[in-house]
């Protein structure tokens, strides 16, 4: 009855005659109690009943009333049902038959509705906020549409109506005050469709609207993962700025540190930073810790002092991730290795070993991450560039390799993906709002990302 009406017998929807309709609304409308067949003639036909009923007039409503019958109670006796019953009743025109719908809270919508609003009132703030979601989920529009026009109608709609508003505005509250103002402004704009002329419901949304952009106002996109339980968001701003998450650095595949007259690492890359901003240009101590994570790798090569005089000399494989432990507890930031640094100290990447380092990166946040946010600058778009992707290009692949990774295991509660404001105007945003948005957790089939996962 919440919106238009409509009658399912399990999974079926079952079709009525527009005036069988109008008979189930006013039996509905009388909450349970008996309404005679001259008052169901008068109140739907149009014509006053003065006397008695009018055999034609009684034969209508048992036509209708029957038809409802079959439909609530197929194949079971007049006498016999449970749902629509027939009574008699004394009225002003003497004795008549009457018809009573006796439908609980598992069969009628309004009365489920008005259960849940009423043990909300009863129940503890989260509690109730199930209880009134659940509600919410109920109202598919104006109550008793079809009969709204009807004085017959009229006191039920104003009730449920008057719980709807009750239900939006004790969600609003309970989501304002547990600093969730992105849930309840969705509550709001439907209270606000509800009342389009209330001036205090349209200034409720339109500052649940200004704390939702403040809170998130860097963001450029947020797509919830549903199968993935993850959350991927793309936002402007500064890698070292979100302080709640672990951090992601690419590194070269020697792992250097130096960033002495910026030959070596320049000081503005995320290494760079990572060196000055998060260790205090404490070289050596980021150097220590690097090593302790590389004791149980491989390496896959050494350059000569003639061949290479600057920076590291021990390589390791291209996809080696070292989890570097932070001050606060559980954080980390995850060193991957996803380029090569040629002698003359430019690093080169390829699309192939971007996808390949960040299939191993996933693995070790997974493994080490402690399921907490994790924040990734665009990688393979700074010095190291991988000339063969577009930046939009990148994100997609970051965040492909992140939901193919979940489907194995959970990985992070959320990616983010950090782009400096000075890189936004290279970035296609229409496209990756396409790309990531057309990901699932098994990741597409192809996406022109490059080389599936763990391909060499």
């Amino acid at each position: 009855m919440l919106g238009r009406v409509a009658v399912r017998r399990g999974d079926e929807d079952v079709r009525l005659t527009p005036l069988t309709t109008r008979v189930l609304l006013r039996l509905v409308a009388a909450e349970g109690e008996a309404v005679a067949s001259g008052d169901l003639y008068a109140d739907l036909w149009g014509e006053p009943v003065r006397g008695r009923i009018a055999r034609a007039h009684r034969t209508e409503v048992q036509k209708r009333v029957l038809e409802l019958r079959r439909v609530l109670e197929p194949g079971a006796a007049a006498s016999a049902g449970t749902l629509l019953r027939t009574e008699h009743v004394l009225t002003r025109r003497g004795q008549e038959s009457a018809y009573r719908l006796t439908l609980g809270p598992e069969r009628l919508d309004a009365l489920e509705f008005a259960g849940l609003f009423h043990d909300a009132a009863r129940s503890g703030t989260a509690r109730a906020i199930v209880l009134l979601t659940r509600a919410l989920e109920l109202w598919r529009g104006r109550p008793l549409g079809e009969v709204a026009d009807t004085a017959f109608a009229q006191p039920l709609i104003r009730r449920l109506t008057g719980m709807y508003e009750a239900v939006c505005a004790e969600l609003i509250r309970a989501h304002t005050e547990w600093d969730r103002p992105e849930l309840a402004l969705p509550v709001a704009e439907r209270l606000a469709a509800q009342r389009p002329h209330d001036d205090a419901v349209l200034e409720q949304v339109q500052g649940l609207w200004a704390r939702v952009r403040e809170r998130h106002g860097a963001e450029l996109l947020r797509h919830e993962f549903a199968t993935a339980r993850a959350v991927v968001v793309v936002k402007r701003g500064d890698l070292f700025s979100e302080t709640d998450a672990s951090l992601v650095a690419g590194f070269g595949d020697t792992f250097d540190t130096a960033t002495e007259d910026d030959l070596v690492i320049s000081r503005d890359s995320v290494q760079g930073q990572l060196l000055h901003r998060v260790f205090g240009g404490d070289r050596a101590l980021l150097d220590r810790e690097l090593r302790r994570g590389l004791r149980t790798v491989e390496p896959s090569g050494r350059e000569s002092v003639q061949d290479k005089p600057r920076g590291k000399r021990l390589r390791y494989p291209v996809g080696t991730v070292v989890p570097v432990p932070l001050a606060e507890p559980g954080r980390r930031v995850f060193a991957v290795a996803y380029s090569r640094q040629g002698l003359d100290l430019v690093a080169r990447s390829t699309p192939e070993d971007l996808r390949y380092s960040l299939a191993r990166l996933w693995e070790s946040v997974a493994r080490h991450g402690l399921l907490r946010p994790v924040a990734i600058p665009l990688v393979g778009a700074g010095l190291a560039r991988v000339t063969e992707l577009e930046g939009h290009e990148v994100i997609g692949m970051i965040a492909e390799t992140f939901l193919r990774a979940c489907r194995d295991h959970p990985v992070a509660s959320e990616l983010r993906i950090v782009i400096r404001p000075s890189d936004l105007r290279r970035i296609q945003l229409p496209e990756v709002a396409r790309l990531v948005e057309g990901l699932d957790a098994d990741g597409p089939a192809t996406h022109g990302f490059g080389y599936e996962a763990g391909e060499r």
